[in-house]
């Protein structure tokens, strides 16, 4: 296998609720290196670029609203397959439907709270990692 990076973000329910610690420690138990992090809140506008492919849901004012109420832990992750192992340590979007054991599962509050973001292949990751300039 060949070392991989992934993009994830800590998003304001998991900042603001004091779960980083806990989140990061499992992160890194799972064999992910932490390589980079920063703490920042996006503004609206920045949400909506981030968001954009989403853009013609319904719920996208909401969560462009919501990304940019608070601030966020934005971070680049290394392992191999990087990019499929940590979509399964998260889990799926709704906690209610995701597999116990994930990250989602034990931390998010909600499908529209969910705790945390993983880049779903390597283009995202890729794009989301240098649109934090990480």
């Amino acid at each position: 296998m060949v070392m991989e990076r992934t993009f994830s973000m800590l998003k304001p329910d998991a900042v603001s609720c004091g779960l980083c610690g806990k989140i990061l420690s499992e992160i890194e138990q799972n064999g992910f290196k932490i390589l980079k992090l920063r703490k920042l809140r996006m503004s609206k506008s920045q949400a909506g670029e981030f968001y954009k492919a989403l853009s013609s849901f319904p719920f996208y004012d909401e969560l462009c609203d919501y990304m940019s109420s608070r601030e966020i832990i934005a971070m680049v992750l290394e392992k191999d397959n990087a990019i499929l192992d940590f979509r399964e340590l998260i889990g799926t979007t709704d906690p209610v439907q995701a597999r116990i054991g994930t990250l989602r599962k034990k931390y998010a509050t909600s499908k529209s709270h969910n705790a945390i973001h993983g880049s779903d292949s390597k283009d995202s990751a890729e794009r989301e990692i240098t649109f934090f300039e990480l």
